[in-house]
């Protein structure tokens, strides 16, 4: 059993905190508003699920799932990620963030950013490129048929390692996307963010195998 800590408790994490107590693990959700506000969410994931501060939730996670606007990556409590398996699903859109030169420009990836505000976690892009209803649907045990396949990308190979894992136990198999610099291939847009997974109206999704993950990596363009 592991505890998932979540920095963010938006449509992805609360999916993400519904799938992993499913599958056994703890969870401490967050949100800028405070733990007050999480309470019936937690209340309704059950005795697995409690809700407290950012530094709390970051502090008690094995991992840590940061889910929230680019825009709020200064004001994360970076001490207690120092260390830890860090999960970033966050996606950069300048008209909800602002406009952020670095990219803009594409110097950086989001998660390269991130790396800046939070040095010393162990970051893993996971979870940016699918819609929060088609990650709650799709899921499947290992070794099912139509088991689909997220990208991930990290500079840490024990921390995709652990991500692995993680994403295995919820219903998901993995296809290594490369490093943090890397990223960029599964960014907002690109081949394999959302498609693969079918159309947002078609809220069960259909599944995308590792074939059909590989190839929308291979055809991004920056």
């Amino acid at each position: 059993m592991t505890t998932v800590g979540f920095i963010g408790s938006g449509a992805i994490g609360r999916t993400l905190a519904r799938l992993a107590v499913d599958a056994g693990h703890q969870v401490v959700l967050s949100n800028s508003r405070g733990p007050k506000t999480l309470v019936d969410l937690a209340e309704e994931l059950g005795p697995r699920a409690s809700a407290a501060t950012s530094e709390e939730a970051a502090r008690a996670g094995d991992i840590v799932v940061v889910t929230v606007p680019v825009s709020a990556f200064p004001h994360l409590p970076a001490a207690p990620l120092a260390g830890k398996t860090v999960i970033d699903t966050c996606n950069y859109g300048a008209e909800r963030d602002g406009h952020i030169p670095e990219l803009d420009s594409k110097s950086l990836t989001s998660s390269e950013l991130l790396q800046r505000y939070a040095p010393d976690a162990l970051l893993v892009k996971a979870f940016n490129n699918i819609f929060f209803k088609h990650l709650l649907s799709l899921a499947r045990p290992a070794g099912a048929a139509d088991r689909s396949y997220l990208p991930i990308a990290g500079d840490s190979a024990p921390a995709r390692a652990a991500v692995t894992e993680f994403i295995d136990s919820i219903g998901y198999s993995v296809v290594d996307a490369g490093t943090l610099a890397d990223s960029w291939r599964q960014a907002t847009d690109t081949p394999v963010w959302g498609t693969p997974y079918g159309p947002y109206s078609n809220e069960k999704g259909q599944p995308a195998g590792e074939a059909a993950i590989r190839a929308a990596l291979a055809t991004a363009t920056r």
